[in-house]
C-alpha cells in the first residue's frame, strides 16, 4: 500500500505566495478590479499583472479589460478550473497542517 503525503497535491502554480494570494483574494467573489485587488495583497502592480498573467496562462484566473467612461479597466476573475485548483490546494494544505 502507497500513501502519498498532501504535499504531493499543492499546486506549484497556486503555492506561490503573491498567486496563492491573488487566487485567495478571487476565491470569495465573482470578479475584482485590478486596484482592489493590488489594494488588498498589498504589491505593485507589476507584481500584480506579472503573477496574474502567469495564472491566466495556466487557465485560473481570467483577465478582462474594458472601459468606464473613458478610462481604461482591469478585471480579474477566477476560471472553474481556478476555483476547483484551489479548493484541492486548500484541503492539502488542512491535510498537511492537521498532520495527516
Amino acid at each position: 500500500m502507497t500513501l502519498e503525503h498532501a504535499r504531493h497535491r499543492l499546486d506549484e502554480t497556486i503555492h506561490a505566495p503573491v498567486r496563492f494570494s491573488i487566487v485567495a483574494a478571487l476565491a470569495k467573489i465573482d470578479q475584482a478590479e485590478f486596484k482592489a485587488v493590488r489594494d488588498a495583497i498589498e504589491v505593485s502592480d507589476s507584481v500584480l499583472s506579472k503573477q496574474a498573467s502567469a495564472l491566466e496562462a495556466a487557465g485560473y484566473v481570467r483577465i478582462k479589460k474594458g472601459y468606464v467612461g473613458k478610462r481604461p479597466r482591469t478585471w480579474l476573475s477566477l476560471t472553474p478550473e481556478g476555483r476547483a485548483a484551489f479548493e484541492s490546494h486548500l484541503t492539502a494544505l488542512r491535510e498537511i497542517a492537521g498532520g495527516a
